[in-house]
């Protein structure tokens, strides 16, 4: 529905309706043949309708429901006339909400909020800059906006989308992104093949069920190393090449370290808030409460909600909400022994984390390095993994 036809319903007038009867759908069909505008439409249980209907349209919907043996009520009034009756003795608030209405039929000709949705809800770094870059900016108006030129653009700078497409809606522009993902290498069971270490490890196992094992248990490799060779020869035969299959486990080490200082001081939220509001009209900003923020040490948090009068016709107005919220400094002090072992559990946190299979772990070595002001911990996890990943073999 076009949003002007709904604006202009609001400044002549309009009703919110209830149509009861049989023949509802016959009801609709008439409406939408004669071309009558309704909005907000919901069904209740097949047999009654509710719709916000234009006030110059209201005698026709009576005809209608007269002649399709429907019941039509009025439930509420809403426009710019119901409110001039209201406050007809009040002159200064009718010119002033006039201007009001006046000022938003002219914003509708301009953007005034941007929405980026990319399909698995992912971020794309950048790409706000580039819509930016592209011409695409708030306060633009909408008959200068050249979408394809904006996504030729966008699109000759991004090798990382796939597609991209714009939809204007009111004063809304909403963008949906594709990204683009690198396709893997395809390797089916006819091509000739190698199994290759993808990362550097002591062999504990291997199993060559087609092909040649070119190490053994105990052998160090490093990554990119061909662990099973796609070829084999035979007694009576000479060497050809196959589609390598097999299990090769290793012995492989994740290693991280930390610095544990025996004086520490960590900042720690106290639960003190402060809230603090200002109204930005474009790029002007007008601030309710003192700037300054009575607390010495705090985060701050920043809320912009843009202003709308329907779903996508945002105005050139947003609240903006900041929240301060208080930190203190706490000492703390650690023995050496205290430092270690909370090193070794940060630790242990983090590299359990990026192991597949906790279970694999074989074995665990700590080190340690003292200085003056702290002790580094260095903590190595021993996994045994399947390191053996397909390589096709290229001539």
């Amino acid at each position: 529905m076009a949003i002007a036809k709904i604006i202009l319903s609001y400044i002549l007038g309009y009703v919110r309706v209830t149509v009861e009867g049989y023949y509802i759908e016959r009801f609709i069909n008439i409406c939408n043949n004669n071309k009558i505008l309704m909005w907000n439409v919901k069904r209740d249980k097949g047999v009654k309708l509710y719709a916000n209907i234009g006030i110059r349209d209201f005698k026709k919907i009576i005809q209608i429901s007269k002649k399709t043996q429907c019941k039509t009520k009025v439930i509420r009034k809403r426009g710019l006339p119901f409110i001039l009756n209201r406050y007809r003795k009040r002159k200064i608030f009718a010119v002033l909400l006039l201007i009001l209405i006046t000022l938003i039929i002219i914003s509708s000709n301009y953007v005034w909020n941007i929405e980026i949705q990319v399909e698995d809800k992912s971020e794309l770094l950048g790409i706000e800059e580039e819509v930016k870059n592209a011409g695409l900016i708030i306060g633009k108006k909408k008959t200068e906006i050249d979408a394809k030129e904006v996504i030729n653009q966008i699109r000759l700078n991004r090798s990382d989308i796939s597609w991209i497409g714009i939809e204007m809606k009111g004063t809304n522009v909403i963008i949906k992104i594709v990204k683009s993902e690198e396709a893997p290498t395809i390797i089916n069971e006819n091509d000739y093949t190698n199994i290759v270490a993808s990362k550097n490890g002591v062999i504990t196992k291997i199993t060559a069920q087609n092909g040649t094992a070119k190490v053994a248990v105990g052998d160090i490799v490093q990554e990119k190393t061909v662990l099973i060779e796609g070829t084999m020869t035979g007694k009576y035969t000479d060497t050809r090449y196959v589609h390598s299959i097999g299990e090769v486990e290793a012995k492989v080490w994740h290693t991280k370290s930390k610095k544990i200082y025996y004086n520490e001081e960590k900042e720690q939220k106290t639960g003190k808030e402060e809230k603090k509001y200002k109204i930005k009209i474009n790029n002007f900003e007008i601030n309710f409460n003192k700037t300054l923020s009575k607390f010495k040490i705090y985060d701050t948090i920043y809320e912009e909600k843009k202003i709308r009068i329907f779903s996508n016709l945002y105005l050139p107005i947003s609240i903006i909400k900041t929240t301060n919220q208080e930190k203190e400094i706490n000492k703390k002090t650690y023995t050496k022994e205290e430092a270690k072992q909370l090193g070794i559990e940060e630790l242990r946190k983090e590299l359990e984390e990026e192991i597949d299979d906790p279970e694999k772990i074989v074995e665990e070595i700590v080190n340690t390095k003292e200085e003056k002001d702290y002790i580094e911990v260095n903590l190595t996890y021993e996994v045994i993994e399947n390191i053996g990943t397909e390589e096709k073999i290229e001539f």
